[in-house]
């Protein structure tokens, strides 16, 4: 049986309070409107998956300390910047079954509050002097939105290759996570291998993240009904580009076409769904997705053993197993 996120939490579950405590405490301001918003974030706040990355691998690797919680303040503020952001960009009104910033308070103050809430990360890393988690956090930044503006480039001609399409989850999701690995490993002074090796295994926990979420789209016996998502919105992932790639010129034609001129019909959006099953997309993906998995593990394997460590393997686990 699966362990639940609780079970995962349990060597860090002090450090979490504080750092829930301290977060808090960074997202007061004296602007009423801005406090407001703050304080609706704050209360619709998902699972800290990524600081749990930062504050398990810090663990892993040395003992937790003041920096590792300013580094797991920073990617969080990091985090929900880019997510106010992106739900602008998405013109989406709901994110974690709340509404979203820009749906209660329209987009200008989102975008607004985005900023203010990047400034914050920054802010916090200057302050303290943490300009080597600046910089891992910096770097974040930069690749998540060439990966955001790569995708949308592409997604007007469907002509995204799977080497392309590995390019852009990179940047676009794994590079985050890698950060948070980064963030931990460097806030208790790993050297520069460690910390690499520490990037390299978030890398490729957020690539198996990522194609786990489009994975969803398809759905299977767990997650239930496939919701066709991806393909409303013309994304080009995993399972339809493997599909693609093997199928017949005009069976190719012929889908491509569904997808660019039919998407918002859910018969053709079912028609699609069924092609990319036929034709093994939903098995290709699922065994890539697991052959990152076992990359990231061997790269955690190489780091010495503690209740950190395993917690750690279990997040991974629970990052591909989970059903929502």
């Amino acid at each position: 049986m699966s362990l639940s996120i609780k079970q995962i939490q349990a060597p860090i579950e002090q450090e979490l309070k504080i750092f829930e405590k301290k977060f808090r405490q960074s997202m007061k301001t004296d602007v009423m409107l801005l406090d407001q918003i703050m304080s609706y974030i704050v209360h619709r706040k998902g699972k800290q998956v990524r600081p749990m990355f930062v504050f398990l691998t810090a663990g892993t690797l040395g003992p937790i300390s003041e920096s590792t919680h300013r580094g797991a303040a920073m990617i969080e503020l990091l985090h929900t910047a880019t997510l106010v952001h992106d739900d602008v960009v998405d013109d989406s009104n709901y994110r974690r079954g709340f509404f979203s910033i820009n749906a209660l308070w329209k987009n200008k103050i989102a975008v607004l509050v985005g900023d203010y809430l990047l400034s914050r990360g920054l802010l916090l890393s200057v302050k303290n002097q943490d300009f080597q988690l600046l910089e891992i956090m910096s770097t974040a930044v930069k690749e998540m939105s060439e990966g955001e503006l790569l995708q949308m480039e592409k997604a007007r001609r469907l002509d995204i290759t799977e080497d392309l399409y590995y390019d852009v989850i990179r940047q676009k999701t794994a590079s985050l996570i890698a950060s948070c690995c980064a963030v931990g490993a460097a806030s208790v002074g790993a050297d520069e291998t460690t910390i690499a090796q520490a990037k390299l295994l978030g890398e490729k926990i957020g690539m198996a993240f990522q194609i786990k979420d489009d994975l969803f789209d398809y759905g299977d016996a767990e997650i239930g009904k496939p919701t066709g998502i991806d393909i409303k919105e013309k994304k080009m992932t995993l399972p339809l580009i493997y599909a693609l790639n093997n199928a017949g010129w005009s069976e190719k034609r012929r889908i491509i076409n569904l997808v660019k001129n039919h998407s918002e019909n859910p018969k053709k959006v079912d028609e699609v769904i069924t092609f990319v099953k036929q034709s093994g997309g939903i098995h290709y993906t699922t065994d890539v997705m697991k052959r990152y998995v076992a990359e990231a593990k061997e790269i955690l394997f190489t780091f010495p053993e503690s209740v950190y460590r395993q917690s750690l393997h279990d997040l991974i686990q629970f990052t591909i197993e989970r059903t929502k």
